[in-house]
């Protein structure tokens, strides 16, 4: 008797990743079984993208933050298997083959964190922080979620972890303008997801913040042995987290003046 192979859904959130998308669903070509995207409104080519890989694809109006996008995407995916992926991430040919003897030793209650390689605008990053970073991305479906963090987030379940060997490569940041733009989104969304957990900031703190951050990646974590990228890349962190506590303390003046 055959035995039926286990099927493997993608899910990938995105809005505006014509740039990105195409190269994601290339790379797992004759891996997954189904494909789900979950797109924020994107103006650009990201649903027709999608769509030429015959992809599921659902476009709500609102936007509830990452974690709470990508249970909308878990939850539209029916094979047994689930592999999240971001639209700047590409699966090597080894970590495919990989993840084919996963499914087929058929490990149910297993979770798989895999490590990631990334790009910083032209430059892979082995220090600073960046290395080894495990992502958690493959489960059997009904064994995990992500949490619900606007930013950030992260996959939650409670069976066993296991590594695996082969890199996920993630192009995170292609140019410089783009690091700009990151800066200000995620300043921004984790500004708003401190706020409402009670948390209070100041200039000073700001600040003190930033600088930490960067003493952080270039100093503690080696950023330096990146060369000039490491350093370009501290200084991003160090303003994400400047920025972050500047929003955050922002927040509260602005809620002092509705108070009074």
């Amino acid at each position: 008797m055959t035995l039926t192979r286990p099927t493997l859904s993608a899910i990938v959130i995105t809005r505006n990743e014509a740039h990105n998308l195409h190269d994601c669903l290339q790379s797992m070509h004759g891996l997954v079984d189904e494909i789900v995207v979950v797109d924020s409104q994107s103006t650009d080519a990201t649903v027709a993208i999608a769509q030429q890989y015959s992809a599921t694809v659902a476009q709500p109006a609102d936007w509830p933050g990452f974690g709470p996008q990508k249970n909308r995407a878990l939850d539209m995916a029916t094979c047994d298997w689930v592999l999240s992926i971001d639209a700047d991430e590409r699966v090597t040919p080894e970590l495919a083959a990989e993840i084919r003897q996963v499914l087929q030793t058929g490990h149910t209650q297993v979770v798989y964190k895999m490590p990631r390689l990334s790009s910083y605008c032209g430059k892979f990053i082995h220090h600073a922080g960046w290395q080894p970073d495990y992502v958690l991305r493959l489960f059997k479906r009904g064994t995990a979620k992500f949490s619900d963090d606007l930013v950030h987030e992260r996959v939650v379940s409670d069976q066993k972890v296991v590594a695996l060997q082969n890199h996920l490569l993630h192009y995170s940041y292609l140019n410089f303008s783009q690091v700009l733009s990151k800066v200000d989104a995620y300043s921004s969304a984790s500004a708003k997801q401190a706020y409402a957990r009670g948390k209070r900031s100041s200039v000073a703190a700001a600040l003190g913040h930033g600088a930490w951050a960067f003493f952080r990646t270039y100093v503690i974590r080696r950023g330096f042995l990146d060369g000039p990228h490491g350093l370009a890349l501290a200084i991003s962190n160090a303003e994400t987290s400047y920025y972050k506590y500047l929003k955050l303390w922002h927040m509260q003046l602005a809620e002092e003046a509705a108070a009074k």
